[in-house]
């Protein structure tokens, strides 16, 4: 079984928690030793699934990266529901949901690495900056009135904020240089919003 056959609607709910504890077993792994601790055997031990139910869900280490990822995603885009960025304009909100995700990956610098090498290096689909572009948009309040130029400048925003995250885990940037940068890029690139 594959990541995207166990994502179907007919999927059960005891698959369904099991698939989330995996996801939640590799996500802790990956805080505390990247991905380098994510081993298949010691997430399946941490999930308490046998290494050939972790296979199912999870053919490769990459498809469990990808899916922590999307986990993550998630996480962020209930976040922003529960609690809406609480300033005005777009660019504003929307430099104000990349400094909540910055500030809680840095909180978790073994993670955000992770994270951020299975975006530059996976070889799965992630499609990150597809959904990350549509909390965004969403997060500005314009996600059903948004052109494709404006996606593609959303799309350009999260890119520098890709970058900005790998230059914070490499310690070339602290957090108030990067909101700073964040707000500039976000000003000029979404001015016509």
């Amino acid at each position: 079984m594959t990541a995207e056959q166990t994502d179907s609607p007919t999927r059960s709910r005891s698959q369904h928690q099991r698939r989330k504890r995996i996801v939640q077993a590799a996500a802790a792994l990956a805080s505390r030793g990247g991905v380098e601790a994510m081993q298949m055997r010691t997430v399946a031990e941490r999930a308490g699934v046998a290494l050939g139910t972790l296979y199912r869900y999870f053919p490769s280490k990459m498809d469990l990266v990808v899916a922590v990822v999307g986990e993550e995603l998630d996480l962020m885009e209930k976040s922003m529901e529960r609690r809406p960025p609480g300033v005005s304009g777009g660019a504003a909100r929307a430099a104000e949901l990349l400094m909540r995700a910055t500030r809680g990956l840095a909180r978790e610098p073994e993670l955000a690495d992770a994270l951020t090498r299975a975006l530059m290096l996976s070889d799965v689909n992630i499609d990150f900056h597809g959904r990350m572009t549509g909390i965004i948009l969403r997060v500005m309040g314009v996600a059903d009135t948004a052109t494709e130029e404006q996606r593609a400048l959303v799309r350009s925003l999260n890119s520098v904020w890709v970058m900005e995250m790998i230059d914070l885990l490499r310690g070339r940037a602290t957090p108030e240089e990067i909101q700073g940068r964040l707000e500039m890029a976000a000003n000029r690139l979404l001015a016509d919003f």
